[in-house]
């Protein structure tokens, strides 16, 4: 087998060809973007089971939303994606620079969805729509509360991933720029951290019509 130090291409341990290590390495990748998929999906379904049980008190509290920010945000995690894809093709093509500069504008984008987001968490926390800490709480009934913390448990928990996406971003960005990831050798390094990224934007242009278009 290769050294790896001196081939970058070369697979590691218990590995016995860059294919084998390539396919496992989608492998747990896949196994772990499952394990967010079914997460997401238990609050989905909480989603679908309150709408059909209580579909006039969703779609009222449904209006309080700010549709405008979710559609921002929407779009900006769409051109987020692209600028991942991009730098996944740019990565293969061994162009390093120009994939290191595209994960971190991709990274930058992340950036300003989580800013836009405090801005949307600061207005409904001025609205009384923040439960637990909106003071006081202008609820019209249970369901209406229900819905809101919903809201704000799957905002919260994508608003997390996003943050460790932009670290991930962020972090492969430099190893490009400096040259400890090898391009096209180990592209496979920035195609992964596209993945996760992918799902991350999956997920908000699920929960954006489920939460902020349910009117």
């Amino acid at each position: 087998m290769t050294d790896h130090a001196s081939d970058p291409a070369a697979p590691v341990l218990p590995y016995s060809d860059p294919e084998q290590q390539r396919e496992a390495a989608f492998l747990g990748m896949y196994v772990f973007l499952g394990s967010e998929i079914m997460l997401f999906g238990g609050l989905f379904m909480t989603a679908l089971v309150m709408r059909v049980l209580h579909p006039h008190e969703v779609v009222e509290t449904s209006k309080e939303l700010h549709i405008w920010i979710g559609g921002i945000n929407t779009a900006i995690l769409l051109t987020s994606s692209f600028a991942v894809a991009a730098a996944v093709h740019a990565a293969r093509a061994g162009v390093g620079r120009v994939s290191a500069w595209l994960l971190a504008g991709a990274a930058a984008l992340g950036i300003a969805f989580l800013a836009l987001k405090g801005v949307e968490y600061s207005l409904e926390f001025r609205d009384g729509l923040l439960p637990g800490v909106s003071y006081p709480e202008r609820f019209s009934g249970p369901v209406e509360r229900l819905f809101m913390d919903l809201y704000f448990i799957s905002t919260g928990l994508h608003a997390l991933h996003v943050t460790v996406g932009i670290a991930l971003l962020l972090i492969v960005s430099r190893s490009v720029a400096t040259g400890r990831i090898v391009l096209p050798q180990r592209a496979i390094v920035v195609e992964l951290g596209g993945l996760y990224w992918h799902l991350v934007d999956a997920i908000w242009i699920f929960l954006y019509p489920v939460l902020y278009l349910a009117r």
